[in-house]
């Protein structure tokens, strides 16, 4: 999908150049633990990319409040620096905190029309319910795509840049911060490219055609079997968002306390 591309620019092998504090290297290897993941909008990828994430911030944090870090980058030669780095992680906040809110909705009306279907039993407003959850759909995935494009946009300024005259330490920390962001923008496409694929596929007009061949006890076991068969890609489909919903929480959290420990480095 083209939503998926981002993450085929950034196929790289993790070598962070300061290798003097064993921090570093447990970034690296959360940086690269998430670079091994098959790019793919399958649920137990995006959920395990989320988990990932929430690894990989805590070791930022911990980077980010080391003396060293906090020394090196409170330094004015690398201010600017600094300062876009917090206008991502901001950008980032706003935007999980957008998908949150998209996988939460989601879950409310899955949970809206599995109820709807429990009590279909002599109930005539199921297909009522099956168009808006429908119609709600569609406008999940417009709210998703708008996102990914946001994203996309994002995603084009994670090249670690020339500092002129930085140490290696320096160089290795504002690389593993862009690098951590470049591996969030990711993930959060994979996520949003899972809730633009349609979980309820178009069907055609066959009702009309079948009345004439097959009686009315018939169809109404078809239309049985649809319903069951929906039933369970309802249940699927809220555990894969319960999943999401807490792992963008997890990442939420961790991306304040990073941000929080930005804020501080540059108040230094």
């Amino acid at each position: 999908m083209a939503s998926l591309s981002s993450k085929s620019n950034h196929v790289r092998s993790i070598s962070l150049p300061g290798r003097s504090h064993p921090t570093i290297q447990r970034v690296e290897e959360e940086l690269n633990k998430l670079k091994s993941l098959e790019v793919s909008v399958a649920p137990t990828t995006v959920t395990n990319g989320l988990k990932g994430l929430e690894k990989l911030y805590k070791c930022i944090d911990d980077l980010l409040n080391l003396p060293q870090t906090r020394h090196a980058l409170s330094q004015s030669l690398h201010a600017k620096c600094v300062e876009d780095l917090m206008d991502k992680s901001m950008r980032l906040l706003d935007l999980c905190g957008t998908a949150r809110e998209l996988v939460s909705q989601c879950k409310e009306n899955v949970r809206d029309l599995q109820s709807s279907l429990r009590r279909r039993k002599g109930d005539s407003t199921t297909d009522g319910n099956v168009t808006r959850f429908t119609a709600f759909s569609k406008k999940i995935k417009r709210g998703a795509k708008r996102l990914v494009l946001t994203l996309k946009q994002m995603d084009q300024d994670t090249t670690v840049s020339a500092l002129l005259d930085a140490d290696q330490d320096t160089i290795a920390v504002i690389r593993a911060l862009k690098e951590a962001n470049a591996e969030c923008i990711s993930t959060f496409q994979m996520l949003l490219s899972f809730l633009c694929v349609p979980l309820l596929k178009p069907k055609p007009s066959k009702w009309s055609l079948l009345s004439r061949l097959v009686n009315k006890e018939r169809i109404a076991s078809l239309v049985l079997e649809e319903n069951m068969s929906l039933e369970t890609r309802l249940e699927s489909f809220e555990t894969y968002l319960v999943s999401f919903e807490d792992g963008l929480e997890a990442t939420f959290r961790c991306l304040i306390r990073s941000r929080s420990s930005l804020l501080n480095v540059f108040s230094c």
